[in-house]
């Protein structure tokens, strides 16, 4: 039983060994989710070796996963990153994107993600989403991120909001598809309500075939939508 104990831990020290020395034969990348790709697979090959030099061929004892992956979740297109290798030697990076909801077009461009951070523009894939103008900045985006996100989630926004204007006291309106009017949503609260109101107020006057006879709908106050005509 000694001897057999001692040729089984003989064995598995010399498979252990041998499996650190077995070089990285392929580097596999895979994007989770959608196939609209924001970074590409050449920009992610690129950032592994960056920050491990020539990844092939490297023997497996000597690389190390977590810079891989810390490279890899620092670009700000990236939301998760996850690095790993297989038995046969392989490197699998799994990709997991960040997903924008909202583009600001102002003294700088760039999305909002789904978490409300910063992510920048991509010259592979241009999402379509509202676009954000006016008092906008990286560090002022948690008025514009609540609204984007009631967009994301109501069917009847997405279908019809086309921009999202954020003025100097953080108050809001929105354009919409194929209608002249603006919607005058002011700050945040009850936003709910408003936008039931707004619901209402739209198919009323898109079934009586008079939505372009307004230039302004105001929905700040509690019960009524208040229209200015053109």
């Amino acid at each position: 039983m000694f001897v057999l104990l001692v040729l089984v831990i003989g064995l598995f020290a010399f498979s252990n060994e041998k499996n650190d020395e077995r070089k990285i034969a392929n580097i596999e990348i895979f994007f989770e989710g959608e196939d609209n790709l924001f970074i590409t697979h050449e920009t992610v090959s690129k950032l592994l070796i960056q920050n491990q030099g020539t990844v092939k061929n490297m023997p497996k004892e000597t690389l190390d996963l977590n810079l891989l992956e810390s490279a890899l979740n620092s670009n700000p297109m990236i939301k998760s990153a996850q690095v790993f290798v297989s038995v046969d030697g392989d490197l699998t990076a799994e990709i997991e994107q960040k997903k924008p909801i909202a583009r600001v077009r102002s003294s700088e461009s760039f999305y909002i993600d789904e978490e409300g951070g910063y992510m920048p523009l991509s010259t592979n894939y241009t999402a379509r989403v509202p676009i954000v103008i006016g008092k906008v900045t990286k560090d002022n985006l948690k008025t514009v991120f609540k609204m984007a996100q009631k967009i994301t989630d109501d069917d009847f926004l997405l279908k019809h909001v086309t921009q999202i204007h954020q003025n100097d006291d953080n108050r809001i309106s929105l354009r919409l598809r194929q209608v002249d009017f603006e919607v005058f949503v002011g700050d945040l609260n009850n936003l709910d309500r408003k936008i039931n109101n707004l619901k209402a107020f739209y198919k009323k006057a898109a079934k009586d075939k008079i939505l372009n006879n307004y230039s302004k709908v105001n929905l700040q106050f509690d019960s009524q939508v208040v229209c200015t005509k053109s």
